[in-house]
């Protein structure tokens, strides 16, 4: 009986907690593959890609190019990303435009490089925002256009700018691919192309964004239906 019940439980709790992870989105999904994704050197990846066996992994080294360009501030930047998007009646942000600035780069250490593929990057992209939040009257014209005809100058819009510096370290787990040029990480295997300049535990916060508080409701469930499915199995041996 109490093998029953701690069974049901440990499923229920179980059923719940990734329930949870769902409402997340993309982004549960993207933290995952970052955490789990096999680590290695960049020599190693230059070695798998040449295997040319496919292989999903991640890799750490310095941001490096030839062609950076620079922000405001002038930093040199190897990505930059625009986009604006506007609020729905769930409090949902929808995407109304995105514009991308973008020159070849990749990861290195003191001998080797690996290109990413700047082009696959999506949801994949973990970096510190800068964001800035307004009305739609606000906006300038082109953007303004873009918004369907149900959105009025009083809906709530979201610009958004995400970039990659060649100054920074960087983190990024990929389908390890031999292109014309060398190794590329891209994205494969039904996998996105994941770069992250932040720490993991920064990563993981930023990921879950405003759904924190259900990834800690989460964990508690999924350290619950562990509990209880040792509990079971104790409880089953023991004939109870």
């Amino acid at each position: 009986m109490i093998g029953a019940i701690s069974a049901a439980g440990a499923l229920l709790c179980a059923i719940v907690a990734f329930g949870l992870l769902v409402r997340i989105g993309p982004r549960y999904r993207i933290a995952r593959l970052l955490a789990a994704a096999p680590q290695v050197t960049l020599a190693e990846a230059i070695a798998l890609a040449r295997s040319g066996s496919a292989h999903y992994v991640k890799a750490v080294g310095r941001v490096s190019s030839k062609e950076e360009f620079p922000d405001e501030n002038e930093r040199p930047l190897v990505f930059r990303r625009r986009r604006i998007e506007a609020a729905d009646t769930r409090s949902r942000w929808r995407l109304v435009d995105e514009v991308r600035h973008a020159v070849p780069f990749g990861l290195e250490d003191r001998s080797h490089f690996v290109a990413v593929d700047s082009d696959a990057l999506g949801d994949g992209l973990v970096v510190i925002p800068r964001e800035s939040v307004g009305l739609a009257r606000d906006l300038p014209a082109e953007p303004r256009g873009l918004l369907g005809d149900h959105d009025g100058d009083d809906v709530v819009v979201r610009m958004r700018l995400d970039q990659v510096s060649a100054v920074e370290h960087a983190t990024v787990a990929g389908l390890i691919v031999q292109d014309g040029a060398g190794a590329c990480f891209t994205s494969g295997l039904g996998r996105p192309l994941i770069l992250s300049t932040v720490a993991s535990d920064a990563a993981m916060r930023l990921l879950a964004g405003d759904r924190r508080r259900s990834v800690r409701v989460a964990t508690i469930l999924l350290c619950a239906a562990s509990a209880l499915a040792v509990t079971a199995t104790v409880a089953t041996l023991a004939g109870r």
